[in-house]
This record gives C-alpha cells, sequence and structure tokens, in this order.
C-alpha cells in the first residue's frame, strides 16, 4: 500500500512546481527578442528555442528509467530546480549569442527533471483520480506561465533585458529550497530494478505510442508559437513590448482555465479521441488565421480561443499516457512520453525559424497549423478504429491471441 499524502503535502508540492515553472518562463516572451537585440538571425532564434527540447528529449527518458531504478523522485526534483536556477543566473550574468544558448540549453536540462515532479504527484491520488491530479498540476504550470509571461515585457520596460533573469534565478533558489520539504511516499518494492523485459513493455504500450505522436504535434505548435514567433510577430506588425503582457494574458488566461474542464466536463459526456480531434482542429485553424491579422485587439481574441485548445489538449494528452501503466513503471513512461513530446518542442521551433528565415515570419505559423491538420486527422484515424474494434470484440479477442 502506497503512503497517504496530506493537503498540506499537496500544497507543498505544488508551491514547488509553480516556482520551477515561473522562473523558467518569466522570461519566455522576450527571448526572441532579446536574441534578436543580441544579433542573433530567425535560424539561430530557433536554434535557441529548440535546444531547450532537445535537452529534454535527450535527459527525459534516461531521468525517468533512473528514478524508476531507484524508486526515488525527490532527488530529481531538486536538482532540476537547481538547473532552473542555474539557467536564470546564467542568462542574468552574460550578454552574448553563445551563452544565450547555453543558458536555455540549462532549462531544457532542468524541464527534463519534470517526469519526476508529474509521477510523484500523481502517486498522492487513487489511480481513479489520475486525470484529477494531471489536471489540478497542469492548471499550476499554466498559472505560473501566465503570471511569469504577463509580467515579462513590463519588466523589461522598467528595469531592461535582464531584469527577468535575475528574478528567475532568485525564484529557482526559493523554489530550491521548498523542493527540500516535498513529502515522497514510501512504497513496497516489488522488484529489485527495472528489467529490460519491463522497459520493453512500456516502449511497446499502444497507447502510450499514439498520445506521444500527438503530443509530439501540440508541443510544435505550442513552441512555434506563443512560446516561441508570437512576441515576434507582434512587434513585427507594430505593437509595443508593452503589448506583449495583454497577449500572453489572452492566451494563458483561457490555457488555465481549459485544464479545469477536462476531467470535471468535457471526459464525463465526450469521447477522449472526439475531443482531441475537435480541440487539434481548432488551434489549426486558430494558428492559420493568426498571419491575416494585424490589430491588437483581433490578435487578443485568436489567442483567447487557441489558448483554450491549446489547454485541454495537453492535460488530456498526459493523463492518457499513464493510464495503461502499472505505478512501478509510471516515471519509465512518463520519461519516454516527455521525452518523445521533446522532439516537438526543438523539431517545430528549428524547423519554422529556418522557414521563416527563408519566407517571412508567417511561414512558421503555416508550418504549425498544418501539423493541427494531421494530428486531427491522426484521432478521427484512432477513434475510428477503436470504435471498429468495440463492434468487433470477438475479432478483437482472436487478434490479441495470435
Amino acid at each position: 500500500m502506497r503512503s497517504l499524502s496530506s493537503v498540506k503535502d499537496r500544497y507543498l508540492f505544488l508551491m514547488a512546481s509553480f516556482l520551477f515553472w515561473v522562473s523558467n518562463f518569466i522570461y519566455m516572451p522576450i527571448l526572441s527578442p532579446y536574441i534578436e537585440a543580441l544579433g542573433g538571425t530567425y535560424t539561430f532564434i530557433g536554434i535557441v528555442l529548440s535546444s531547450y527540447g532537445l535537452m529534454q528529449f535527450l535527459f527525459r527518458l534516461p531521468i525517468g528509467i533512473m528514478s524508476d531504478f531507484i524508486k526515488k523522485r525527490k532527488p530529481f526534483i531538486i536538482l532540476g530546480m537547481l538547473m532552473t536556477m542555474i539557467s536564470s543566473l546564467t542568462f542574468a550574468l552574460t550578454d552574448s549569442l553563445g551563452w544565450a544558448l547555453v543558458s536555455r540549453s540549462y532549462a531544457g536540462v532542468a524541464a527534463a527533471t519534470w517526469v519526476a515532479f508529474t509521477v510523484l504527484y500523481s502517486s498522492y491520488f487513487r489511480d481513479a483520480e489520475i486525470h484529477k491530479a494531471m489536471s489540478s498540476i497542469s492548471f499550476i504550470v499554466v498559472l505560473a506561465q501566465l503570471i511569469g509571461m504577463s509580467l515579462s515585457g513590463y519588466i523589461v520596460d522598467k528595469w531592461g533585458w535582464h531584469a527577468p533573469f535575475w528574478i528567475g534565478g532568485v525564484l529557482g533558489v526559493i523554489g530550491t529550497i521548498f523542493s527540500l520539504f516535498i513529502y515522497e511516499p514510501k512504497t513496497v518494492a516489488v522488484q529489485t530494478s527495472i528489467q529490460l523485459k519491463d522497459l520493453l513493455s512500456v516502449v511497446r504500450e499502444s497507447l502510450l505510442l499514439k498520445v506521444s505522436l500527438l503530443s509530439i504535434l501540440a508541443h510544435s505548435i505550442i513552441f512555434t508559437t506563443m512560446f516561441g514567433f508570437v512576441p515576434m510577430y507582434v512587434l513585427e506588425i507594430g505593437l509595443q513590448k508593452s503589448d506583449l503582457g495583454i497577449i500572453v494574458f489572452s492566451f494563458m488566461i483561457p490555457h488555465g482555465v481549459a485544464t479545469l474542464f477536462v476531467d470535471r466536463i468535457l471526459l464525463r459526456f465526450v469521447n477522449k479521441w472526439r475531443v482531441l480531434s475537435f480541440f487539434f482542429f481548432s488551434t489549426a485553424l486558430f494558428t492559420l488565421i493568426t498571419t491575416f491579422v494585424h490589430t491588437k485587439w483581433l490578435l487578443c481574441m485568436l489567442q483567447v480561443a487557441n489558448g483554450f485548445s491549446l489547454g485541454i489538449l495537453f492535460p488530456l494528452l498526459l493523463g492518457m499516457s499513464i493510464e495503461p501503466i502499472s505505478h512501478e513503471k509510471r516515471a519509465t513512461a512518463m520519461g519516454m512520453y516527455q521525452a518523445l513530446y521533446a522532439i516537438g518542442m526543438f523539431g517545430g521551433p528549428f524547423f519554422a525559424g529556418v522557414l521563416n528565415s527563408l519566407v517571412g515570419i508567417a511561414a512558421g505559423f503555416y508550418f504549425s497549423s498544418v501539423l493541427g491538420v494531421i494530428a486531427t486527422w491522426l484521432t478521427l484515424f484512432w477513434d475510428g478504429k477503436d470504435r471498429s474494434c468495440d463492434r468487433h470484440p470477438i475479432l478483437e479477442m482472436d487478434k490479441n491471441n495470435i
């Protein structure tokens, strides 16, 4: 039996998680304009943005495997907080393109430890409450992103380019202290180590692979748009740095509110695949329309719609990724899931940066829209396949016995 957590344990964990993401995202809206101010091209900006995802792709699965092997999550959470602090302070203390790339890479290593955060928090809940747990932690992530990103433009206007990095570093120090007091439930060890056959069973899990592919596409979209080139597009169409705050608010508030709808409303009435198909199509449409908008308030309205759509997708995909996985292998599964969707976090911004350099900044938005259409088709296809299997249970049983 797993030890039960108290309400105090959950609040402390969520506070540490909040500080982790505020520190990581307080400079996000000004990062691409900052790199451009240092002399970076669209392609180099894409490389810096993609380095964040590349580090996660390289480190997340090893962290998940090691966490399952030693049966501990907390040490990796502390490591993540330390790397977040180092990343922000490196940005604050340097002023060159090379160090910008290094600093953002450190942030990627920090974010790679998020696998330990999510698995430890899910252990505070019963199996039937997994989607509730993922919705709660997703809401905290979005709230941290909202507060950090909405203040970024104002902070730069007041105190200069490096101010958000200094604030992020201080918050990283506080978060590191908080992480030392996080509660980790004791589990009954059912095996002395993770066996190769157990890893293979995780890697072969059909639902995990499908959800990971969809998450690659979703992360490509958000890291190419709001967490990538939307701030540059805002300045490109003649708006001011001070307008970045309202654009971020327009996206992040509905993005956060949407996480509360997944478990409490949508999944009670609607098939998961249909929810995914509707909101992937929505984000594809809203991303495409963005390139035709050149006024602040119309752009805000599009960000409201796009933020809500993506806010539904992420917690739903996150919950689905570990639904079929046993507790002792969930960190490995989560490590695999997060490592795979990191492909979208570095692939999306990188290819968008190249396309933007060749064609113009609208190209990245067209690219993201196409990814949304592909995801929509995949969800419709898998939904139809699942319903076909449901209609022919004997055929499905025979197939499983082959």
